[in-house]
């Protein structure tokens, strides 16, 4: 959504809400937050409530918008003035969620870019912060729902994640978190944290993710050398004398790493226990690099939070 639309859609609450209430909707019909029940109506205090469960709640219930105390559009509380009353300022969802597509850090939304106007967003970092966080884990989540088995060409390759430190490099350095990857050729990417990159946990990740009977492309780490066995075609291609070799090659995971690694560059260090979430967020935004950001992080967001994260 260009920003000239996302300021129609937000020039007023009742706006945003309507925006929003749509998404929230399943084939049209409002869902109980609860028991998932369709025959909801509206109560005079703006709530609804389930003619099933007789549970009441609001249109962010349960689902990843409702987990922060911020609107759909702009007021976002703030303090309590002299009066008593509530004061708010700018903020909301729908910002949230268009600056997070523009790749822009916690520091940045709490302090706006060059093409919003001062006073649109005022948010602080720590609030900032959880939002973007809330997030990524929304994205690790649909990740986990929408699993399928890689199939046909597929590149796999493992990486490391980590500051720069002195020593050793690559396979086997000290303080790095190790990543696996696989690539379906003309698909999708799918990287996940491994404790170690030893052959069993490689032959392990890739039975989970690739369908048996597939061209599975790798370089000559021998840790590989199972996967010819498992039901797989394995063909290798040795680094130290070429880069490709007709069709064998594993540039297009290879593409992925640095497509990472440059973005995560900017956060200055991240934890090691929302790696993952990081890692995933970079996940998505590679295999929806060609369609519409906004509107499938609106849509993610709009999911019910599971019982279990």
């Amino acid at each position: 959504m260009r920003l000239i639309d996302l300021y129609l859609v937000i020039k007023s609450e009742r706006h945003a809400l309507r925006y929003l209430s749509k998404i929230c909707r399943k084939n049209g019909h409002r869902i109980c937050a609860y028991c998932r029940g369709r025959e909801v109506y509206q109560i005079p205090d703006k709530r609804f409530r389930c003619k099933r469960c007789k549970a009441r709640f609001n249109l962010f219930t349960n689902r990843w918008y409702g987990r922060l105390n911020i609107t759909a559009s702009q007021p976002v509380p703030a303090r309590t003035d002299l009066s008593g009353w509530r004061t708010a300022w700018p903020g909301g969802w729908l910002w949230l969620i268009k600056l997070f597509e523009l790749e822009t850090s916690s520091r940045r939304i709490a302090s706006p870019p060059v093409p919003i106007r001062a006073g649109e967003i005022k948010l602080s970092y720590p609030t900032a912060l959880k939002a973007t966080n809330l997030i990524r884990q929304a994205i690790a989540t649909e990740s986990k729902d929408y699993e399928f088995l890689l199939k046909g060409e597929v590149e796999a390759d493992e990486s490391y994640f980590g500051g720069r430190r002195k020593g050793k490099r690559g396979r086997g350095a000290a303080n790095k978190i190790p990543v696996f990857g696989i690539l379906e050729r003309n698909g999708i990417v799918s990287v996940d944290v491994v404790p170690n990159v030893g052959a069993q946990t490689l032959l392990n990740m890739t039975i989970k993710k690739v369908r048996r009977g597939s061209i599975v492309y790798t370089d000559k780490f021998r840790c590989y050398d199972s996967l010819m066995f498992c039901g797989y075609r394995h063909l290798k291609i040795d680094h130290s004398k070429y880069f490709s070799s007709g069709k064998v090659y594993i540039n297009g995971l290879e593409g992925f790493w640095s497509f990472a690694k440059e973005r995560l560059m900017k956060y200055h260090g991240v934890s090691k226990e929302k790696f993952p979430y990081y890692l995933k967020e970079l996940e998505y935004r590679y295999n929806n690099r060609d369609k519409n950001l906004f509107s499938l992080l609106t849509k993610i967001l709009a999911d019910f939070v599971p019982i279990v994260l």
